[in-house]
């Protein structure tokens, strides 16, 4: 049988791609900002927020920021591709590429929410729900739409009262409170964190 070097990468990148747009529709479509939904008790959260700049929620310098991120994004994952494709073409290990995969994924997958969601969704508010194709357009000019996240895992949330007291001051937020794990993000966050903590594991793989 004959060896399909590319299928895996495919599969990867179509796979995430699908589930982080798929839920990033349903949420921006059926959710206000800040609106939430327990999944699995307090641990796990649907939680509706958008941001403007990188992964877990934070920013980079505002519009001009925002644009150059957007740009940076796009010339990252080409680069990475080519790089990609040069791996794949050398015989390198599967899991090395399926982290790169992953990479390209995950950054494709917030790309895509910066690029388009500003011109075919109206804005989420706290008031109302985003619609699709709205009468009047979108939000944002192209590459100004906001990133969906809606991930959010307080797995620990404890005030500072109630804490160890051994526990430092600093983390415990403006709230007061200490939560573990306080970022929300999205699928698409998932996926680039999860490629390189795999391919600082297993680099040594690429010799």
């Amino acid at each position: 049988m004959k060896r399909k070097p590319y299928l895996l990468p495919l599969i990867i990148i179509c796979s995430v791609l699908l589930a982080d747009q798929f839920l990033k529709f349903w949420i921006k479509t059926h959710m206000t900002i800040g609106e939430s939904i327990p999944v699995f008790g307090n641990w796990f959260i649907l939680n509706f927020t958008e941001n403007n700049g990188m992964a877990f929620g934070m920013e980079f310098f505002g519009d001009s920021g925002k644009l150059i991120l957007s740009i940076f994004r796009m010339a990252a994952v080409v680069f990475i591709a080519f790089y990609m494709r040069r791996l794949i073409r050398k015989k390198t290990a599967p899991i090395i590429i399926a982290c790169f995969a992953l990479i390209i994924a995950g950054a494709l997958g917030n790309i895509l929410d910066s690029a388009f969601y500003g011109r075919i969704f109206s804005e989420s508010t706290m008031m109302n729900v985003a619609e699709l194709f709205p009468d009047g357009g979108g939000y944002a000019p192209y590459l100004y739409g906001k990133v969906v996240d809606m991930l959010y895992f307080p797995v620990i949330d404890m005030a500072r009262d109630t804490a160890p007291s051994w526990l430092p001051d600093f983390l415990f937020g403006g709230d007061g409170r200490f939560i573990f794990f306080r970022p929300i993000f999205n699928i698409a966050d998932s996926a680039i964190t999860i490629g390189v903590v795999l391919f600082i594991i297993f680099c040594r793989k690429m010799k």
